[in-house]
């Protein structure tokens, strides 16, 4: 299982930006990885899966490297059309609204910032997601 600092610092360089911007969003050690949250609600959570523990992450294994993921909350009539082509985006086995990314060099950043920003929606009191200008 990954620790907390186990996630590359490049990875978290692009991704604390963008949660940080969000109203009242906090960033702390998970479990595994590092999540971002909104009061107790989690918007974003990266880390790095072992997929013999977790094997919804195998397929993603690459040169025996576990993948960097990310997830985070989708609107549910949205989660189908982000997963349905597969990479970078996929299903987890949990959460009724739950998508996941594999980050690395092929990651479309402003994608992620879209993505994590309806996710702070979604978890968000729907003041503080008012505050959040729309795309």
């Amino acid at each position: 299982m990954s620790a907390p600092g186990d996630v590359p610092p490049e990875i978290l360089d692009r991704l604390r930006p963008i949660c940080h911007r969000l109203p009242e969003t906090y960033e702390e050690p998970a479990w595994i990885g590092i999540r971002w949250r909104i009061r107790a609600r989690t918007v974003a959570h990266v880390y790095i899966p072992t997929p013999d523990r977790f094997p919804i992450y195998a397929p993603f294994v690459v040169d025996g490297e576990p993948p960097v993921v990310l997830t985070f909350r989708v609107l549910v009539e949205d989660l189908l059309g982000l997963t349905a082509d597969g990479f970078p985006y996929f299903r987890p086995d949990w959460g009724h609204n739950v998508a996941g990314a594999i980050l690395g060099p092929h990651t479309d950043w402003t994608e992620i910032a879209e993505l994590v920003t309806d996710s702070y929606r979604e978890m968000a009191p729907k003041f503080l997601a008012a505050r959040v200008p729309l795309g």
